[in-house]
């Protein structure tokens, strides 16, 4: 599975962004997938992540009632809706197939996209 994340970009606090990530190759191997962050300096962590089939979704608390993360299946698209940014939301976002059984660990994860900023400013 090849994964491409765009919609990355520059906002101001309070602005909004969208994320997609469109799947290639090997879709029938998905189960689900996620968004992980990674600011400067720090670890990469989970933001968001939903079931493929079901379309059940997960939320890190740190973006809950700001981001909704949906899927199209026939397009082979997660989105990643992100409204009320924070400067705290500044970061690498990554899309990924989840193939364990943690939602919430990167190392749960697998054919990672090459990422696209998110830049937020104050």
């Amino acid at each position: 599975v090849q994964l491409q994340a765009s919609g990355g970009g520059w906002a101001q606090t309070g602005g909004s962004l969208r994320l997609s990530c469109v799947a290639s190759g090997s879709v029938v191997t998905i189960n689900s997938m996620g968004w992980f962050r990674q600011a400067p300096g720090k670890e990469r962590n989970f933001v968001a992540a939903i079931s493929w089939r079901a379309g059940n979704t997960y939320l890190a608390d740190s973006v809950k009632g700001r981001f909704t993360i949906s899927r199209d299946n026939a397009k082979n698209t997660v989105n990643l809706q992100m409204n009320n940014l924070k400067p705290e939301d500044t970061a690498v976002y990554y899309c990924a197939r989840r193939i364990g059984s943690s939602w919430y660990q990167p190392t749960e994860y697998d054919s990672w996209g090459q990422g696209t900023l998110v830049t937020v400013s104050s």
